[in-house]
């Protein structure tokens, strides 16, 4: 059941990263804590290196379908290199509760402000008369 549960989940965080844009972590994380009892940061660490070959195939088909600006991507790829060098060394250093809490709490605002953006935007539409 390990085994097929984790391959599900895999299957489920590389289709909603693939067809969403939104990082595999957001499923992972959540779902190795929870369903899997891993430790915060193990499960941080794992989801981070499970994301590479999941991002790399699906920017890949991206680019091939022209919709992939690679001079934005090497930049915000920079940006990230350093930030995610900052954000491991951040994260090693808390005790799990406080990353978990963390974590949760930044998946709440983000969920909010989507919530927010896609209301918003929804009002904003014009009708066609009917």
């Amino acid at each position: 059941m390990t085994v097929l549960g984790l391959i599900l989940i895999g299957l489920v965080a590389g289709a909603l990263a693939a067809s969403l844009g939104v990082g595999g972590g957001i499923v992972y994380v959540p779902a190795l804590v929870t369903l899997f009892a891993f430790a915060q940061h193990e499960a941080q660490g794992t989801s981070l290196a499970v994301i590479v070959p999941t991002a790399a195939l699906a920017a890949t088909l991206h680019g091939r379908a022209g919709r992939v600006d690679w001079r934005i991507a090497i930049l915000l790829g920079c940006g990230g290199v350093v930030g995610g060098l900052l954000g491991a060394r951040v994260a090693l250093s808390l005790e799990a509760p406080v990353l978990r809490k963390m974590f949760a709490v930044f998946l709440v605002v983000m969920a909010i402000r989507m919530l927010r953006r896609t209301t918003r935007a929804a009002h904003q539409e014009p009708t066609d008369g009917n």
